[in-house]
Formats: C-alpha cells, sequence, structure tokens
C-alpha cells in the first residue's frame, strides 16, 4: 500500500515559534518527517512524501503546492486503492501502531486515527468517493463522511498516533515517549 506523508516545506511548524525560532522549526519539522518515515519503511508499505517543495530524501516524493486538503484529496483521486495517509509531525509514532493502523483497513473502507482535539492524525482509504477535508473537527467530518458514502469505518486509539507535534508543550512528549532524531535533536538543542 502506498502511504502519503504530507510535508509542508514552508515555514512549517509555525505555531512552535514560542520554543523555536524559524531555522530551527524548519530543521524539527525535517527530523520528524525522517521518524515517520523510518516507521513506516519498517512496515510492508511504502511512503510516498507529498511536499509542497522540495524535500532531501532517499523516499520518493511528489510535489504539490497545494493546501494540504487539496493536495491529499488529489493524490487520493489519483491512487490506487487502498491508500494511508500519515501526517509528518507524528513523532511519536512507531511501527506497531501504524500496523495497527494498517491491519484495521482489512475490514473497512476508511480507518480513522484521530488527533487530540478532533484533527485526523493518519488514515487508510479503500473507498473511491473518500475525500479528506482537514480543517476543525476533522476526524468528525471524516467518519460523517465515511458514514454519507455508506462504507465501513474503523477508528485506531493510539496514543502514539493522536499526538502531533504542534505546540510548545508537545516537544515534552517527544522527549519522553520517542527515541528517533526528533528526540535526539531536541536533546542536542538544550531541552530536557
Amino acid at each position: 500500500m502506498r502511504v502519503l506523508v504530507p510535508f509542508d516545506t514552508q515555514s512549517p511548524k509555525t505555531r512552535l515559534a514560542p520554543a523555536l525560532d524559524a531555522a530551527e522549526r524548519e530543521l524539527f519539522a525535517k527530523r520528524m518527517l525522517a521518524d515517520v518515515l523510518a516507521a513506516i519503511d519498517a512496515t510492508p508499505h511504502d511512503p510516498l512524501v507529498l511536499a509542497t517543495g522540495p524535500v532531501e530524501t532517499t523516499t520518493p516524493v511528489t510535489q504539490d503546492e497545494r493546501p494540504l486538503t487539496a493536495a491529499v484529496n488529489a493524490a487520493l483521486a489519483d491512487a490506487d486503492k487502498p491508500v494511508g495517509v500519515v501526517m509528518a509531525d507524528l513523532a511519536l509514532v512507531t511501527p506497531a501502531a501504524l500496523d495497527r493502523l494498517f491491519g484495521l483497513a482489512d475490514g473497512a473502507e476508511v480507518v480513522i486515527a484521530p488527533g487530540i482535539g478532533g484533527g485526523t492524525n493518519a488514515l487508510v482509504v479503500d473507498q473511491p468517493g473518500f475525500r479528506v477535508d482537514y480543517h476543525g473537527l476533522s476526524y468528525r467530518d471524516h467518519r460523517r463522511r465515511a458514514e454519507e458514502l455508506g462504507a465501513t469505518a474503523a477508528v485506531v486509539d493510539s496514543y502514539r498516533l493522536s499526538v502531533d507535534i504542534d505546540r510548545p508543550a508537545d516537544l515534552r512528549e517527544v522527549l519522553l515517549h520517542a527515541d528517533g532524531s526528533a528526540a535526539g535533536w531536541l536533546e542536542a538543542a538544550g531541552f530536557e
């Protein structure tokens, strides 16, 4: 299965500005992306970075300058199904957490990993008409959309998939629960 990993190369992670300057946010975002890609690589699935600009990685990259929702919907429309979508700021993600997400797709056309606060942090879609909308309470909206389409849906309850790193307070979760390059970068930058 192809797994899309959306990544914003232009001013990433602006809500971390109280803790990290622009250059630091860019470096940290790249480290989180690397951790997410490594976790996907440890599963039997194939990551594809869906980026707003060039990205240095050995993983295949498709560039799409459109906003997140439009870019993901275009990729979903063109992709063979099923297709996964995993956000690039899931610094706590592990191959085991992803295996749980991907495994639920055997019995459901839409699998959703909700984020803390009501967002959608990861999906597996095996329903041709399903489209995303990442604004507001997207978890609720994606469940409703699946229901409207008559698609079978499943929800994966996973701490590691629910925590996206958006705010300065989230950085402690990386230090406490991750051991990848994002955690190493924070430690090297003096975070405790």
